[in-house]
């Protein structure tokens, strides 16, 4: 009988429902599934307050670990044939509860020699946070062998507002009445069962070497070029932000939360007034710069590492 692990965090239950999906076609073929959703020593808060929202942008960014509750006796002593690793993005980064798993001692144990398949569910800036998850994956010699990638399908300012109101409220409802709904819809979760019969057909054959393309050719990962764009721009200043902000203090001191405050700030100018004027850039250096962008969407739908 071919052994899948399913590991995952969410606060909301979105990617949850993402992964039991993916996963039902390999339960329907008699596959064991077991799961495995990672346990904080001190538990994130869902829905956030502002101020816990922002003060865990510092080590979100810079994935720096935090402390685990200890793994499951069974996942360290099984082998398992396929490891199905979900994960949020959270400031650009995999977030604080994938980075602790993927930097934990005993996470070799279970990684190492085992194909990997990364399954992403977030707002739709996701690329760089991939390429983080792939080196640690390198690191616990792991095998990536595939991706799938669900985001929320709406226009950037648009998803702004509702994943926000989301986040902050815990409610998942059409914000107003005229918003559509935060995160990824429903229709797309539903259909995520298609991805695991597509899986499931490589576990059967105990040969991953096709399927991501496979993968591609079911719209598992769409790539937009301005957001590689964003993404890539947003790290580099991110990365200034958190290491300023982190040597501010720890967490929860007074000089750290005001620098906080001036990033939220700093971030509300970056994405109403910053992320227009350069999606105006973008597109006028389209057509110029086409051939680097083609290149770039066939690196980042695959599962190649540079």
């Amino acid at each position: 009988m071919k052994k899948v692990l399913v590991v995952h965090y969410s606060q909301s239950g979105q990617l949850t429902e993402i992964v039991n999906n993916i996963c039902q076609p390999l339960e329907d073929a008699d596959v064991c599934v077991d799961y495995y959703k990672i346990e904080m020593e001190d538990e994130f808060p869902f829905p956030w307050t502002k101020p816990q929202f922002f003060d865990v942008f510092p080590e979100s960014f810079l994935q720096k670990p935090k402390p685990i509750k200890p793994f499951p006796e069974k996942i360290l002593t099984t082998n398992y044939d396929l490891i199905i690793l979900g994960h949020q993005v959270w400031y650009l980064s995999p977030s604080i509860p994938i980075n602790s798993f993927l930097k934990h001692p005993q996470a070799k144990n279970i990684l190492s020699n085992t194909p990997v398949v990364t399954v992403i569910g977030c707002r739709n800036m996701w690329i760089m946070a991939q390429e983080k998850v792939k080196k640690l994956l390198k690191e616990n010699n792991a095998k990536l062998v595939g991706n799938i990638a669900l985001v929320d399908r709406h226009i950037n300012h648009i998803s702004v507002i509702t994943i926000v109101r989301w986040m902050f409220t815990g409610v998942k409802k059409k914000f107003l009445g005229i918003f559509p709904k935060p995160g990824v819809s429903q229709k797309d979760i539903d259909e995520s069962v298609k991805f695991g019969r597509v899986i499931l057909d490589s576990l059967a054959l105990n040969d991953f070497e096709g399927l991501q393309v496979n993968l591609l050719k079911n719209n598992a990962v769409r790539i937009k070029p301005f957001l590689v764009l964003a993404d890539k721009r947003a790290n580099v200043l991110f990365g200034k932000w958190a290491n300023l902000i982190s040597k501010k203090g720890n967490s929860g001191s007074k000089e750290r939360a005001v620098w906080l405050k001036i990033f939220n700030y700093y971030l509300l100018f970056a994405i109403w007034v910053i992320a227009p004027i350069v999606f105006i850039l973008f597109l006028l250096t389209y057509l110029p710069f086409l051939s680097k962008i083609n290149k770039e969407k066939k690196y980042y739908s695959s599962i190649e590492l540079k």
